[in-house]
């Protein structure tokens, strides 16, 4: 239960940033490290693994608890996660763009090497995006991302909130393959808030 509450809170933390890039221009940078790094491990021995560590899904788990709480200012990132989730189970379906972007996350990982992070972070994010735009964007139903304009219409913006979305794609195909279901979310919303909850420490 808990290696698959790190996963929704994965799929969380994507779409809050998301949601902040969307409506800010700004969002969280550590979050959206752990986010981006996650993309680039795919041979983890844990959930915590691929996310850098328990801590690095603050945020995701915070944003969790406040959906599973029915707080209205999270409904942008309810909204986009529910989106992700039945994206996800059609992707799972499809191998050719599961191989496309496998092959072009290894190239992308090994980009800017030599710049430091947040050169590194940018261009790799620019990057994902394009690949984003030639793969997860052919499933349709496609997720609108609300906002304001003088954000969206930023590349930067742009860039990284596909490259967000594939992360939270890549937690959503996580929680599905650790046993995650529509049941589960519906049914037993109370575990999973409970273990959100001791993961946040109480």
């Amino acid at each position: 239960m808990k290696q698959r509450t790190l996963a929704l809170a994965g799929v969380f933390q994507a779409t809050e940033l998301v949601r902040q890039a969307a409506c800010h221009g700004t969002w969280s940078g550590y979050a959206a490290t752990s986010c981006l790094d996650s993309l680039f491990r795919m041979e983890s021995d844990s959930v915590e693994e691929i996310y850098g560590g328990t801590s690095k899904l603050r945020l995701g788990i915070e944003t969790l608890l406040s959906v599973l709480g029915g707080e209205q200012r999270q409904m942008d990132a309810l909204r986009y996660s529910v989106g992700l989730l039945q994206i996800e189970r059609k992707f799972k379906r499809r191998s050719d763009l599961q191989q496309a972007i496998g092959e072009g996350l290894e190239r992308i990982r090994q980009c800017g090497s030599n710049l430091d992070q947040h050169e590194r972070e940018d261009l790799q994010a620019q990057q994902i995006s394009e690949l984003y735009a030639q793969t997860v964007s052919q499933i349709e139903p496609r997720i609108v991302v609300n906002g304001k304009p003088q954000f969206l219409q930023t590349q930067r913006t742009v860039d990284w909130v596909r490259t967000l979305l594939l992360a939270g794609l890549r937690s959503a195909f996580l929680w599905d393959q650790l046993g995650g279901g529509r049941f589960e979310l519906v049914f037993g919303r109370k575990r999973i808030r409970q273990e959100a909850q001791a993961l946040l420490g109480g």
